[in-house]
């Protein structure tokens, strides 16, 4: 797919959630972190759905079963069907059901979000590598996986039997902190086999069929808190993007994006869906967002002026990207975002 490298973020006349027909949300660190909801997430999404707008939940998270999250944001506040949420696991089963029989066994290493969703596909869950498995399948198992699940996942694939992973982040965010994620245990079997898996979720194109397939979207917009996987997948399949910085990416991370890794819009939670876009503007040799002008040096990028940190923030995207072209921007933007209090 050919892509015009983005070198700052777009502006919107209308609030996003008038722009657009559907929001693909990710869930931790956009909805929830830990369980609970984050600031303005609930009254944000209920207003987005009150004036029209389709919400679809999508999640990398295989774990749990579309009607157990439907259950917990309807706890949070958030009404939900199960039809609305879309997990890596569904996409990671239909990837199966695509490549073996119908019926077939499949070794599940993970929780029942990947039980469920390979049933839905016709297809029989088993635990051990003695069941005779035709595929390994292997999403987040949550903080309490044995470490001798792992083992099962081992023995089937040195038989051969081919391997899938509903995802592959490394880290998951919670209420404590970053913890490992599911790319953190592929990794393990990957390191103790030498194979890889065929990977579904985000920012993967099976996802983003998955996605597309359930909710019939026409003019989404991808909403995520991560570069390597929210925007990314947005990317991949042509499709806008709104990154919010309540979940893992910080500033820094944002101005050294790659091509791939940079949002149509930035904003600071949820609450970004409901207004308009400021647009950022060439002035002065560089470029202006609100009372802000950021400016590419030799070394490091440059701030001046004053107003909302977001601004300064959209304006610094502008220059770094600009500098970076196809690259990532390896100018230092510490001093900039320190002005921000980024």
């Amino acid at each position: 797919m050919s892509h015009t490298a983005r070198t700052r973020p777009e502006g919107s006349d209308r609030a996003l959630s008038e722009a657009y027909d559907t929001a693909l949300l990710d869930l931790d660190g956009v909805v929830y972190a830990g369980g609970n909801a984050i600031a303005y997430a609930v009254e944000s999404l209920g207003t987005a759905r009150a004036g029209g707008m389709r919400l679809a939940y999508v999640t990398n998270n295989a774990l749990r079963t579309p009607d157990a999250v439907a259950a917990h944001l309807a706890e949070l506040g958030i009404p939900t069907e199960a039809s609305d949420v879309i997990t890596s696991a569904q996409a990671v089963a239909r990837l199966i059901s695509e490549q073996v029989p119908a019926g077939a066994r499949v070794l599940v290493i993970g929780g029942d979000g990947l039980r469920v969703a390979l049933r839905e596909r016709g297809l029989e869950p088993v635990e051990s590598a003695e069941d005779e498995p035709v595929a390994v399948v292997q999403g987040y198992g949550g903080p309490d996986l044995p470490w001798g699940r792992f083992a099962e996942a081992c023995y089937a694939i040195a038989r051969g039997v081919p391997w899938f992973a509903s995802n592959t982040d490394l880290t998951i965010p919670g209420a404590r902190g970053i913890a490992p994620g599911n790319g953190a245990a592929v990794q393990v079997v990957r390191i103790a086999t030498g194979a890889e898996p065929q990977v579904a979720g985000k920012p993967l194109p099976p996802m983003h069929r998955e996605t597309i397939l359930r909710t019939g979207a026409e003019r989404p917009l991808v909403v995520g808190d991560r570069l390597d996987t929210d925007i990314e997948g947005a990317f991949n399949g042509a499709v806008d993007s709104l990154l919010v910085l309540t979940g893992v990416t910080d500033g820094a991370q944002l101005l050294a994006a790659p091509p791939e890794h940079r949002p149509t819009y930035v904003d600071a939670d949820l609450r970004g869906m409901l207004t308009r876009q400021p647009e950022v503007v060439e002035a002065d040799g560089g470029f202006r967002c609100g009372g802000w002008t950021a400016t590419a040096g030799s070394e490091r990028l440059e701030l001046e002026g004053e107003g909302g940190a977001l601004d300064g923030l959209r304006a610094l995207c502008a220059a770094a990207w600009t500098a970076a072209g196809d690259g990532a921007c390896e100018l230092d933007g510490g001093k900039a975002l320190a002005r921000l209090g980024l």
